[in-house]
C-alpha cells in the first residue's frame, strides 16, 4: 500500500476514487508545525546563529501527526500530494522532516487540477521536494514572525492595537491614506449642455475645435440664450467597426474583484468556494497569477466552441497557448478555469450550493469566452455645429455578438448610445428640439470596497495571490477597518495603528519595500547565500527603528473621568478591552477597582411578542439598536431573527466516525462553511472547508 499525504480531507475522497485500493489518501491539515514561540524572544528564530528556525508540531495536529506516522508504518511508500505552491511545497518538506523521510528522495506528486488525468499524471511524474521553494517560503515566514511579533507586542503595550504585520500593515495604510484623500477633497462645481435633434441625442463636445469647460450657471446659460432655436448642421459622421476582445481568464486577484462586484462576495468568501470548486475536481488551482491556458486546455476549447456554436465563434488570434508567468515567479500555474468546459454550469446547477454554482458559472463563462471571437459593434459618431460650438452624439449597432453568445461583460463607464433609428448625412441640416444645461460637482478619490483594495495590493506587489482575503480578514478581527455600504473605512484605531506605525517605521511602512521584499524573497534560493542577506539586511534596519520606537512612542493619553476609586481614592480614568471601554482606578495594579456598568433603561413599544405575548422593548448593542422581547431571558425572541427550517444541504460525503451523510452548514459572521455529521448530536464530527492561512 502507498501512503499519499495531502493537505485538505475533501481532497481525500476524490483522489481516493482516482487511485483505488492500492494508495491510502489522508490530510495533513494544512502545516503540520510552525516557527516555536520559546526561546530567546519568542521567535523560534535564533538571530545570531545565521536566522537558525526552531520548528515545534503545532498543538491542534499533534494527534493527526501521530496517526500520519501510523500509517507510515503501513506503507511501501510514502506520497507526498501537497497544494503546488511555495506554501505547499513547505508543507510538503515539513512532513518529510517529520516523518522522518529522506527529503532529497522522497516522491513529491503535483497536480493543478484535482481530476483522473491529472493525478494519473502526477503519480507517473513525481518530482522532488524544490528546496528553493522551500528556502523562500521560510525567508517569508522568518520575517514576518520577526516583525510581526516584535512590532504586535510594541503596540498592544503602547496603544492597545491586537497586532501589526508586514502585508496586513501596509493594506491597512492604503485605507486610511484614501480615507485622508476622500475628507481633504473640495468637489468643484461644473455645467454640461445637452440637446435632442429630431430624436438624436448629444452632448456639447467644443467650441471652435477647443473642449469646452463651462464652471458657471451663467455661462451655461448665456451658451443656451445663443443656440436656443437654432438650426445644426451635420458637419461629419463617421462610422466604423469596433471590435471589442473578451477579458483576459482569471488569476486570483481578478476573480475576488469580479465575484465582489458581481454578487457582493467578500474576498474570504470567494476563496472559501473556490477552494471547494477546486477540492471536488471543477476547476484548476486558485492562487495563481497566471493568465494562460495549457495548451491541452485551448485545443478542447476550440473543439466545444466549434461544436456548440460554430467556427466563426473561434477567436483568430491564439492568445492563450502557452501558460504566461509573472518575470519574478518560480512557479508556472495556469489561470483559473474549468477542469472541462463539458462540464457546463447547468449541468451541475442542482449538485451545487447556490454561491458555489454562480462563481463557478462566473469562472466557466470567463474562460469560455477568452477563447471566443470578439464583439463587433458599427459605432457611428455625428458632429453638430452651429456658430462654432459642436455637439457630439456617438451610437453603437451589434454586427456580431461574438463571445457575448456566453457570456455578459459589467456595464461600462462611458456607455455608448444603441443605434437609434435616425440618420443623417454630412451637410444635413437637423432642427434643435431641446437644449438645457445640468449640474455636476468634479468626483474625488473612491473609497476603497474590497475589490478595488485587492486591485491595488496586486498592482503595487504587495503580498502573494494567497494572502489578499487573509489580510483582509485580519484588517476585519483587528477592528482596524469597517464597511459601510461596501466601502471600506478605517476605525479610530485603525487610524492611531497606522500614525505610530508611519512615524517610527517609516520605510517598512512604504508600499514599494514591502513589493521590493516580496521580488527579493521569490528570489531566494539555496544555492547562494541571498537568504541571509535578506534576512540579515531586513533586521539590521528594523532593529534600530525598533529600539527606538520601544523608547520614545507614546502611549495613549490618559483620560481622567472625574470620579473616584471608592476603594483608594484615586482617580478613575477610561481602560479599553477587546468588550469596549470602561472605568477603572488608575491605582491598576495596586487597585483593581473597575465600576459596575450602569444598566440603562429599556423603552417599551406597542409591539407586541408573537412567542409568549409580553411587550417588546427596544435595546442597544455594538451592532445597534433592535427589538427584543421583555421577558429575557426565558423568552429569547428577538425581532427580525425569526429562523425559518432549511431542509439540510447533503453533500456525497460520509462521517468517518459513524458513517453518517455530512450536511453542508453556512459559517456566521464571515465564519468559512463547514461539513458536520447528520447524526448531531449524537455524533459532532466537524470537518473544516475553510482555506489554509498564511500569516503575514
Amino acid at each position: 500500500m502507498k501512503l499519499v499525504i495531502v493537505e485538505s480531507p475533501t481532497k481525500c475522497h476524490t483522489i481516493q476514487q482516482f487511485l483505488g485500493k492500492d494508495y491510502e489518501v489522508v490530510a495533513s491539515m494544512g502545516h503540520i508545525r510552525d516557527l516555536s514561540t520559546t526561546g530567546k524572544g519568542g521567535l523560534g528564530v535564533d538571530i545570531e546563529n545565521k536566522f537558525h528556525p526552531t520548528y515545534v508540531i503545532n498543538k491542534d495536529k499533534k494527534k493527526i501527526v501521530s496517526n500520519l506516522l501510523k500509517e507510515k508504518k503501513k506503507a511501501d511508500e510514502v506520497l507526498l500530494a501537497t497544494d503546488p505552491d511555495r506554501e505547499g511545497e513547505a508543507i510538503s518538506w515539513h512532513l518529510a522532516s517529520v516523518l522522518e523521510l529522506d527529503v532529497e528522495k522522497v516522491k513529491r506528486l503535483e497536480f493543478h487540477e484535482i481530476t483522473q488525468k491529472a493525478v494519473t499524471h502526477a503519480i507517473e511524474n513525481p518530482r522532488h521536494i524544490d528546496m528553493d521553494l522551500v528556502a523562500s517560503q521560510e525567508t517569508r515566514r522568518i520575517i514576518d514572525r520577526i516583525m510581526g511579533f516584535d512590532l504586535s507586542n510594541l503596540l498592544k503595550k503602547k496603544i492597545h492595537s491586537l497586532s501589526a504585520g508586514r502585508v496586513q500593515s501596509v493594506a491597512l495604510k492604503l485605507v486610511c491614506d484614501r480615507e485622508k484623500e476622500v475628507q481633504a477633497f473640495v468637489p468643484q462645481k461644473y455645467y454640461t449642455i445637452q440637446g435632442e435633434f429630431q430624436g438624436l441625442k448629444a452632448k456639447l463636445d467644443s467650441y471652435i475645435g477647443k473642449e469646452v469647460t463651462i464652471k458657471t450657471e451663467e455661462e451655461a446659460e448665456e451658451i443656451l440664450k445663443l443656440l436656443k432655436g437654432k438650426d445644426f448642421i451635420v458637419t461629419k459622421k463617421k462610422v466604423s467597426l469596433k471590435n471589442s476582445e473578451p477579458k483576459i481568464p482569471f488569476k486570483t486577484s481578478s476573480l475576488q474583484q469580479a465575484a465582489f462586484n458581481s454578487f457582493h462576495f467578500s474576498t474570504k468568501m470567494t476563496q472559501s468556494l473556490a477552494q471547494r470548486l477546486f477540492e471536488t475536481g471543477l476547476i484548476t488551482y486558485i492562487r495563481t497569477d497566471g493568465v494562460g491556458f495549457a495548451e491541452e486546455f485551448i485545443s478542447h476549447g476550440k473543439e466545444f466552441i466549434k461544436k456548440n456554436y460554430g467556427e466563426k465563434y473561434l477567436a483568430k488570434k491564439e492568445k492563450y497557448f502557452a501558460m504566461q508567468m509573472k518575470e519574478n515567479a518560480k512557479v508556472a500555474h495556469e489561470a483559473i478555469r474549468p477542469t472541462s468546459l463539458d462540464t457546463t454550469p447547468q449541468a451541475i446547477k442542482d449538485t451545487l450550493e447556490g454561491n458555489a454554482y454562480r462563481l463557478y458559472k462566473l469562472i466557466y463563462e470567463r474562460s469560455l469566452a477568452a477563447l471566443m471571437a470578439p464583439k463587433v459593434e458599427e459605432i457611428t459618431i455625428y458632429y453638430l455645429d452651429c456658430l462654432g460650438y459642436t455637439f457630439r452624439h456617438e451610437e453603437a449597432k451589434l454586427i456580431f455578438d461574438g463571445f457575448k453568445k456566453v457570456t455578459f461583460e459589467e456595464k461600462e463607464e462611458d456607455e455608448i448610445e444603441k443605434s437609434s433609428l435616425q440618420s443623417f448625412d454630412e451637410g444635413e441640416s437637423v432642427r434643435n428640439e431641446v437644449l438645457e444645461s445640468e449640474q455636476h460637482f468634479t468626483k474625488g478619490p473612491v473609497r476603497y470596497n474590497e475589490a478595488r483594495l485587492v486591485k491595488m495590493m496586486e498592482d503595487l506587489g504587495i503580498g502573494r495571490p494567497s494572502t489578499y482575503a487573509s489580510t483582509i480578514s485580519t484588517l476585519f478581527e483587528r477592528k482596524y477597518i469597517s464597511v459601510s455600504k461596501g466601502l471600506l473605512l478605517p476605525t479610530e484605531q485603525g487610524n492611531l495603528t497606522i500614525e505610530r506605525l508611519t512615524a517610527f517605521f517609516p520605510e517598512f511602512m512604504d508600499a514599494s519595500f514591502t513589493a521590493e521584499m516580496e521580488k527579493n524573497l521569490d528570489d531566494v534560493t539555496i544555492q547562494n547565500d541571498s537568504r541571509l542577506k535578506i534576512l540579515q539586511s531586513f533586521y539590521d534596519e528594523f532593529l534600530p527603528l525598533y529600539n527606538k520606537a520601544k523608547e520614545e512612542m507614546p502611549g495613549l493619553e490618559v483620560v481622567y473621568t472625574g470620579n473616584i476609586c471608592p476603594k483608594c481614592g484615586k482617580p478613575l480614568v477610561l481602560r479599553h478591552s477587546r468588550y469596549g471601554t470602561f472605568e477603572a482606578c488608575s491605582g491598576f495594579p495596586e487597585c483593581k477597582y473597575v465600576k459596575k456598568q450602569e444598566k440603562q433603561p429599556v423603552e417599551e413599544t406597542d409591539k407586541i411578542c408573537p412567542k409568549c405575548g409580553k411587550p417588546l422593548v427596544k435595546r442597544v448593542s455594538k451592532r445597534g439598536e433592535f427589538y427584543a422581547c421583555s421577558g429575557f431571558p426565558k423568552c429569547r425572541y428577538i425581532e427580525g431573527e425569526e429562523k425559518e427550517k432549511k431542509e439540510p444541504i447533503y453533500v456525497d460525503k460520509v462521517c468517518p466516525k459513524c458513517g453518517k451523510p455530512l450536511v453542508l452548514h453556512k459559517g456566521k459572521r464571515n465564519r468559512p462553511d463547514f461539513l458536520a455529521c447528520s447524526g448531531f448530536p449524537k455524533c459532532r464530527y466537524i470537518e473544516s472547508l475553510s482555506e489554509k492561512k498564511e500569516e503575514n
